[in-house]
């Protein structure tokens, strides 16, 4: 028996790789350049499931994973799987401090690592990368340049790592989702992720919607929103809750948001992330 196809954000050394190993450590893991590529090679039958972030404690929610999900594929999550970061400064053998006048990195890496980008290196440029392993790639073809990546890619790529732990806040975690065709039947443990939004714009929509919840006893874990990319103004609202779409008062409330909303899509079923798991 072949073992399964699981795409990533590559190349390796990303976090995402580091989740996909933690999630099937026996998978054959496929690197891809974005997220938009892993979901078009679970779409096209070339991997099986993918791994992506979606969403980061310190930065919030990854928006190329949303839109991926809201607008462009029929994929659904899976599984969920949350990960401590801990983020280093790569250089190239040799080079010391006072060389770094470049700090490449993935956007969200950026971000985690901002405060300690401003106190250390206030007057270096800096470039965003497909990934944070990309960075490192690119690094080495560069002169005084740095990138902020994984201990992994320091090994990968032979780079010195010139500092460690350089995120912000020391329980920075990320939370990964397992995109495949289907979700996951009922564990008795279980979120659903979805999304939705009006037609029109008129007082009370939201909360009428809030109510389908609140009226079964079912917790909302996350309420947000996203821009339509339509028209200024009007936004898609993603939900997460305790519970799985096929059990009774969750499929009922629904039900009812399906029924107010000129956009209705659930994102999947899955299995509750525990630090046990």
């Amino acid at each position: 028996m072949s073992a399964k196809r699981i795409a990533f954000l590559g190349p390796p050394g990303t976090f995402s790789e580091e989740a996909a190993l933690h999630y099937d450590s026996s998978a054959q893991l496929l690197p891809f350049a974005s997220v938009a590529a892993v979901a078009a090679a679970v779409d096209s039958g070339m991997a099986e499931e993918g791994v992506v972030a979606i969403e980061n404690s310190i930065e919030g929610s990854v928006t190329d994973t949303l839109d991926i999900l809201i607008h462009e594929s029929r994929l659904s999550i899976r599984r969920e799987l949350v990960l401590p970061v801990g983020h280093c400064l790569l250089v190239r053998p040799g080079m010391q401090t006072a060389d770094v006048k470049v700090i490449l990195s993935h956007p969200q890496a950026l971000g985690q690592c901002r405060r300690f980008v401003e106190r250390c290196f206030p007057k270096a440029e800096i470039v965003a990368a497909l990934s944070t392993a990309a960075a490192v790639e690119d690094m080495v073809g560069r002169e005084n340049a740095a990138a902020i990546a994984t201990r992994r890619a320091a090994e990968l790529y032979s780079a010195e790592i010139l500092a460690h732990d350089i995120q912000d806040r020391s329980d920075n975690l990320t939370r990964f989702v397992v995109l495949a065709e289907s979700d996951h039947p009922p564990t008795g443990n279980d979120k659903t992720s979805l999304a939705f939004s009006f037609a029109d714009d008129r007082p009370g929509l939201l909360v009428s919607v809030l109510q389908e919840f609140s009226s079964r006893d079912i917790n909302l874990t996350k309420v947000e929103s996203r821009p339509t990319k339509e028209r200024l103004g009007e936004y898609i609202f993603l939900l997460d809750l305790a519970g799985h779409r096929s059990e009774g008062p969750v499929a009922e409330a629904l039900e009812g948001i399906k029924a107010q909303s000129s956009l209705f899509r659930i994102f999947g079923s899955y299995p509750r992330y525990t630090s046990s798991a």
